[in-house]
């Protein structure tokens, strides 16, 4: 284990890091590097090589070699299980160094890093049971001179690109799922959250992977990432970011009518009943918006509340997040970590000053805070918001949560699908009928009732109308990656057509 790990202290110089190609590290020789100063600290902790478009096609031609030579696909599904297994035996090994560098790049707390690598595990592991268990279908019904099957095969090559906001838990939300369907892979971090991905590749080469299976090149959205998109000789693309590049990712498909994979944007609500358990509810919606210093596309930004109980419960709910502890990633009793870039940061603190500007009431936040280092902004919530205002419409991607009453469950429903988007939703209320009224009727990929944010790999992710296409994870992650084939069987002699 790293001695940095231990003592949770920062690396005394920047760790290099390259990008890997057909089973090999590369390192960044001649190329421009990019340099990641920790959000939390203000230091440099990492350097990444920036690839070049040549470096693209070597690590698609990689995966497309390793396709169609069938070194992975051509395997049996318990042979591909037990590479699976063999990551995740390996990752937990590593849990704590994963949860570090996840920490030092993206700024979130290292408790919350260290669970989620766990839960990376448990994708991997149920991964694994999906490689054994895929399977096709049969039709017996065609007569005595016809059989028919159905089978699902690999997609092909797959590019991954996932977001700098859970740069693991993302990543892992698919590579199993991808592998366990036989596909090969080109995966694109973002450019500041890099190093965890780069882990994960070594880590699948270690534990069996062929050479060429998985690949991952490290540079910009706009460059790299762009590219990627763009590739005739990517069979189908998964990206995870906002609904803006969504759309391109769409327009780009059309080169080569590759297949998609989208999970995009969110403002997602979180209703709460007056015969909720208040004290349970204010707890689950302080922790729905603040995790991740609400820097998460699931994260409960729209507080939709009974008007009887609208008044205490906004009250509840600031006093849970006025006392959640915000400070350095790399203390264990930090609850609310550092916001990761500084175009987000600015981007937060815009809203905020919209809110005020728009007429919405501060109830508590709204404020910059110094830890002594990095870039911190206090959990914020608004109270007197409608629905027309900038912070009631808009992806915020930080931890500042609008409050909005309402009078009627038909209201809350109304409310709860006034948006563009439909990712995720959170219900609370003790009345079972209710609360399954709710969750018929809210437009949204992922559900919670009595709680939010909470699952596993055995459910899918996804959402509805502008937050995506598609579904990860579950059994339905793997058969995202595979295609459907016919296939007829004539018995016995033929009936001729020309006698």
């Amino acid at each position: 284990m790293n001695q940095h790990v231990k003592t949770l202290s920062l690396p005394a110089k920047p760790r290099d890091f390259g990008f890997f190609v057909d089973g090999k590290s590369v390192a960044a020789d001649g190329r421009e590097v990019f340099e990641r100063a920790s959000p939390g600290h203000g230091v440099p902790v990492s350097r990444v090589p920036k690839c070049t478009p040549q470096d693209l096609d070597d690590a698609v031609a990689a995966a497309r070699r390793a396709f169609d030579d069938r070194r992975w696909s051509g395997l049996n599904g318990a042979d591909r299980a037990a590479v699976l297994l063999k990551a995740a035996e390996l990752i937990r090994e590593r849990q704590d160094e994963i949860a570090y560098w996840e920490t030092l790049e993206n700024g979130k707390p290292i408790s919350q890093a260290r669970a989620e690598v766990g839960g990376c595990i448990g994708m991997f592991e149920y991964a694994s049971g999906l490689a054994r268990s895929l399977h096709g279908d049969s039709f017996n019904n065609l007569g005595d001179g016809m059989f028919g099957i159905v089978t699902r095969e690999p997609v092909g090559v797959v590019g991954i690109i996932t977001p700098w906001n859970f740069p693991f838990l993302i990543l892992c939300e698919r590579v199993p799922y991808v592998l366990a369907s036989g596909c090969t892979i080109v995966a694109k971090p973002s450019e500041v959250t890099s190093a965890t991905t780069i882990m994960l590749a070594e880590i699948l080469s270690e534990a069996g992977l062929p050479d060429g299976v998985m690949n991952v090149v490290t540079g910009s959205g706009s460059s790299i990432g762009q590219a990627l998109i763009d590739h005739m000789d990517v069979d189908m693309l998964s990206f995870t970011g906002s609904t803006a590049v969504g759309r391109h990712c769409v327009k780009a498909a059309a080169g080569n009518f590759k297949k998609l994979g989208l999970e995009l944007g969110g403002k997602n609500p979180q209703i709460v009943f007056a015969d909720a358990d208040l004290e349970d509810a204010a707890d689950g919606v302080a922790f729905g918006i603040a995790f991740n210093t609400g820097q998460c596309c699931v994260s409960g930004s729209r507080l939709i509340v009974e008007r009887s109980v609208a008044q205490d419960f906004e009250k509840m709910v600031a006093a849970k997040l006025e006392k959640a502890i915000v400070g350095d990633p790399l203390d264990e009793a930090t609850q609310i970590g550092a916001i990761t870039t500084d175009a987000q940061n600015a981007t937060i603190m815009s809203y905020i000053d919209k809110g005020r500007e728009e007429g919405a009431r501060l109830i508590s936040g709204g404020t910059a805070v110094d830890v002594g280092g990095g870039q911190y902004i206090a959990p914020t919530l608004f109270g007197d918001v409608t629905r027309d205002m900038a912070i009631a419409r808009d992806e915020i991607f930080g931890p500042v949560l609008a409050v909005m009453p309402f009078d009627s469950v038909e209201e809350a429903i109304e409310m709860a699908n006034d948006t563009v988007y439909g990712l995720a939703a959170s219900v609370w209320t003790k009345n079972i009928d209710k609360a399954l009224m709710v969750t018929r009727r809210v437009q949204a990929g992922r559900f919670w009732v009595n709680t939010t944010l909470s699952g596993g790999p055995e459910l899918p992710l996804g959402g509805f109308k502008q937050s995506g296409w598609g579904r990860e994870a579950g059994k339905y992650g793997v058969e995202e990656y595979t295609q459907l084939k016919s296939v007829h069987i004539e018995i016995g002699k033929r009936a001729h057509w020309v006698e």
